[in-house]
């Protein structure tokens, strides 16, 4: 098997998917902005830097989906695609995609952003296998509370490897991977894949790429 895996956000997207549901959120009036739009901001800025506790940022991001019907959230998702998501989709996020597509290879979006958001978008690029960071749910709605391992900094190695073993693979199996990411958060997955592309990378990454000779390339 070949496997291309892809991060979501600023990488396939132009912008990050999870902050700007929190955005969605606060213009639509279901979160209080003077309350969580600082916040939100706190938790993005702290990523981009590499200090973020995840924990604390999924307790922030997953208690609202708890407080609302899942059918409200459905429809505000859907809102949230076409205003918020379809255009931060450019059309060599797309080709990227189709090429690895086209060659026959296995394909994956490896995301810390929960399912809840991230699904949607997955199907919009037709990619197949999505992990992500799954929120709880009991009888369909959610709990507020994060289920299993977060898809995150190293977690996203864990979970990768977790799906594989549920297709009955193993490494060993795969002839070639890649993995495309702008974040040095990432750095786990990017050494795990046999070919880690750097694109639109963060200055950390950008380093990082120029030293192992990784290759660069921009989606925007």
């Amino acid at each position: 098997m070949k496997l291309a895996l892809f991060d979501l956000d600023n990488t396939l997207l132009s912008g990050d998917s999870d902050f700007e549901w929190a955005q969605f959120l606060i213009a639509q009036g279901v979160l209080d902005r003077e309350v969580y739009e600082a916040r939100n901001l706190e938790f993005y800025t702290q990523y981009k830097a590499g200090t973020l506790d995840i924990h604390a940022f999924l307790d922030f991001q997953l208690k609202p989906l708890a407080r609302h019907a899942r059918v409200q959230l459905d429809a505000w998702h859907a809102q949230f695609m076409q205003t918020r998501i379809l255009p931060m989709i450019g059309a060599p996020a797309r080709a990227l995609v189709e090429r690895h597509r086209s060659e026959g290879h296995t394909l994956a979006i490896v995301t810390a952003t929960n399912s809840f958001v991230t699904a949607p978008i997955a199907r919009e690029f037709g990619v197949p296998h999505l992990i992500a960071t799954e929120p709880e749910q009991s009888n369909g709605e959610f709990t507020g509370k994060v289920a299993d391992i977060p898809c995150f900094r190293e977690g996203k190695v864990r979970r990768l490897e977790a799906w594989l073993a549920a297709q009955g693979m193993a490494r060993k199996q795969i002839e070639r991977s890649w993995f495309y990411s702008d974040s040095h958060n990432d750095l786990f997955l990017m050494e795990w894949v046999s070919d880690a592309v750097a694109v639109d990378p963060d200055p950390q990454l950008a380093q990082v790429a120029q030293e192992r000779g990784w290759p660069v390339l921009s989606l925007r």
